[in-house]
């Protein structure tokens, strides 16, 4: 007798329909075909055990198991639920008449329990697109499936659940989850806000201008000056995901095994901040199952690497394409998978390895040779790729126990999506009639837009040279001066780039001036 079932195999973000073939004839032999790994014939193991703890008895077989198609590779547990009611249908425990309509996942336990499995989400994607009726994915997934609409999305705790189900014996609703509802309503809840920030007003201000321009930042300043506490309370003011962006972002994660329990979106712009040991595998991807790394975790968010100049080396180098492509490829022996990487890269480093260098309130105990070697961590493409250089500085205890709240992150949030709202007006709708499909904010521009939207005028040309000229400023600095320039006029609802904007650039490369190792922080 032939039975099908169907699951799916994931490899990146996109999932692949598996029909599961079970036949039996009369033997006493098992084979698997289709190219499993050591989880999936595993499973046969488990499957062996767990019918007869149900109540389920299956006689001496020839059993063959085909995981069709059988040129991809199939890895993980989650085709252990498909291959136990294959298994059950062809031993005629199930009606086999529906199994057509149900696409399922689930890892099972010997005692017949479902347990949750990674990659719902994009499964659950291609059975809506393959048009099955429904998907039956284990309790704790079921929030994460059903955020894919048309389509009936059954969570199940145990496999008697699925047998009674496919049977007709027991009732069960699929689950319905209004998205945008759930969405919308979650969007605006922070635990960390700009108001409890004392001081460090010039800081927030280049926060503010990288947010509304999307611009990488790097903060360079002495222990305890809030380089840290500033960059987490980031994802406060930066603009609402869309809607299309959390899908995104939610897959991500799914494929990584991220979500927790009953999790459906997410909901906020991810904040990601690995320890500076992180190996260049975990940054950006890959392993045998090539699962996204954290370039790709931060899509749609901030990457935000504390104590820059302690990272390995290498592992910083990598960095270099998706920040410039805003996606990375993972090329292995027998597979090739992309993931998106647009992510805001914040950093922030100490200026010397005591971290005293400048500091008027300290002595620096480090050789001018280790301030360089210090500082040479850092490589000039990678630097090249930040546009906003701030310098932080320590409050004194005075100022800090005197200073009122400044702008909660609400109000300064506010002013960001005004300026991302003329952004998205000026790519959607550009001056030459072509739409700039793919850029969304300022510092995305190419350089034939900087001409086009930030070309300054010949004041601001004259300012700009000077400044470049006197403060030996790199030829590197000059496009990304523009780009935040034209962001600050979008903050001040500015059509052209006038010399203020441009001075306050200027302002943000303090790492470009030639003369900066030698006159400290």
């Amino acid at each position: 007798m032939l039975v099908k079932t169907f699951s799916a195999a994931v490899v990146g973000l996109e999932a692949t329909t598996i029909t599961i073939e079970v036949n039996m004839t009369p033997g006493s032999q098992f084979h698997m075909t289709g190219l499993a790994d050591t989880a999936v014939r595993e499973s046969y193991e488990r499957i062996w055990a767990v019918l007869p703890n149900c109540g389920y008895h299956m006689t001496v077989s020839n059993l063959t198991i085909n995981l069709s198609p059988a040129d991809i590779k199939k890895e993980g547990t989650a085709f252990d639920l498909p291959m136990a009611i294959g298994l059950l249908a062809a031993f005629s425990n199930i009606g086999a008449e529906h199994l057509h309509d149900y696409m399922m996942v689930g890892e099972l336990g010997l005692d017949g329990r479902i347990k949750p499995v990674r990659a719902v989400l994009p499964i659950a994607i291609r059975a809506r697109k393959e048009k099955f009726k429904g998907l039956i994915v284990p309790k704790e997934n079921v929030r994460e499936a059903a955020v894919v609409n048309n389509l009936e999305v059954y969570g199940m705790d145990h496999i008697s659940d699925v047998i009674n189900f496919l049977n007709g014996s027991e009732q069960f609703e699929p689950l319905v989850v209004d998205t945008r509802k759930e969405f919308y309503d979650r969007q605006y809840s922070f635990d960390l806000d700009f108001a409890d920030v004392r001081g460090q007003e010039s800081v927030k201000r280049a926060l503010e201008v990288a947010a509304a321009g999307g611009h990488n930042l790097i903060m360079i300043g002495p222990p305890g000056s809030g380089k840290s506490m500033l960059a987490k309370r980031l994802p406060s003011i930066l603009p609402p995901l869309s809607l299309a962006e959390s899908l995104e972002t939610t897959q991500i994660h799914s494929v990584a095994g991220k979500l927790g329990s009953n999790m459906s979106l997410i909901f906020q712009r991810p904040f990601r901040s690995p320890h500076h040991t992180v190996s260049q595998v975990a940054m950006t991807g890959g392993t045998s199952k090539a699962m996204p790394g954290e370039v790709s975790l931060a899509h749609n968010g901030v990457l935000f690497l504390d104590e820059l100049p302690e990272f390995n080396k290498a592992t910083l180098e990598v960095l270099r394409q998706p920040l410039e492509d805003r996606k990375i490829t993972i090329s292995r022996a027998n597979f090739t998978v992309e993931y998106p990487s647009s992510f805001m890269f914040i950093a922030s480093m100490n200026p010397c390895p005591c971290g005293y260098y400048g500091d008027p309130n300290h002595n620096c105990v480090c050789t001018p040779g280790q301030i360089q070697r210090y500082l040479s961590k850092i490589s000039g493409p990678l630097l090249d790729r930040i546009d906003i250089h701030c310098e932080v500085q320590a409050v004194p205890f005075a100022q800090l126990s005197q200073m009122q709240p400044g702008d909660p992150s609400a109000a300064i949030r506010e002013r960001v999506i005004r300026a991302r709202n003329i952004q998205t007006e000026r790519f959607s709708h550009p001056q030459g009639g072509r739409r700039e499909g793919a850029i969304h904010c300022n510092a995305q521009m190419t350089e034939r837009m900087i001409h086009q939207y930030a070309e300054p005028d010949e004041a601001s040309l004259d300012l700009l040279r000077m400044a470049m000229e006197r403060l030996k400023l790199s030829a590197r600095a000059y496009n990304r001066i523009l780009k935040v320039a034209r962001t600050i006029a979008d903050l001040e609802g500015s059509e052209k780039v006038q010399s203020q904007h441009i001075a306050e650039a200027v302002g943000y490369r303090n790492l470009d001036r030639g003369d900066w190792a030698e006159r400290g922080v």
